[in-house]
């Protein structure tokens, strides 16, 4: 049965840690509060705990998870290399709403979706995610909800849609509006934003110093 613990109160947030961080350890999917909307995560290195979270939200592999970190320096290793682009990006924006796609280490035994060699990286600017992604390390996260259904802005809305596929859901209150994250690739010979969130193109394109495109553009 999952369970779901108020993060507000000191007791309940150190237990509801503790009960994440062992959840993810043992391959189960856990709802965590972020800075942009709820998110449903697992071990991003756990094969079959990202399976179950694809599942979860009744998506395939074709719409591949990201994965959030804890520091700035944990992307060092999940990634082929990371260049003055990204670095520039990374101290401007993290923690915060700007995933960053880049070419993963082909070192790394794990499968988020038809990824074609790629990670999206990001790390939240969230007190209660920080903390799990600092106990348990990199997570593969997506919106807590069912594809096609709202992203959910509280526990709660996460929980009526998600049930008991998620073992634990911390509760950090509302997220606020619903805006996603900004999305940069930087896997070409130029910067390409494939989604405008919450950081806006002209704040890509000021510290990058040159104007960032879209796919289609």
């Amino acid at each position: 049965m999952s369970a779901l613990y108020d993060c507000n109160e000191r007791e309940s947030r150190t237990e509801g840690l503790a009960a994440a961080a062992g959840a993810v350890r043992s391959g189960r999917l856990v709802v965590l509060p972020t800075d942009t909307v709820y998110g449903i995560g697992a071990d991003a290195f756990d094969t079959t705990a990202v399976h179950a979270l694809l599942q979860a939200k009744n998506r395939g592999p074709d719409m591949p998870v990201g994965v959030l970190v804890g520091s700035w320096s944990t992307v060092d290793g999940l990634t082929l290399g990371v260049p003055p682009q990204a670095r520039a990006l990374i101290e401007a924006f993290w923690p915060g709403d700007l995933s960053i796609v880049l070419p993963h280490a082909p070192s790394l035994s794990w499968n988020l979706g038809s990824t074609r060699g790629t990670v999206m990286v990001r790390m939240p600017l969230h007190p209660v995610a920080l903390d799990l992604l600092r106990e348990v390390g990199p997570m593969a996260v997506s919106s807590a909800n069912v594809s096609g259904r709202p992203p959910a802005s509280t526990a709660e809305q996460a929980r009526e849609q998600l049930g008991e596929s998620v073992a634990v859901y911390l509760d950090g209150g509302p997220s606020g509006d619903p805006v996603p994250s900004t999305i940069v690739d930087l896997t070409g010979d130029a910067p390409v934003l494939l989604r405008e969130g919450a950081v806006s193109a002209a704040a890509v394109s000021e510290v990058l110093g040159m104007p960032v495109q879209g796919r289609d553009d």
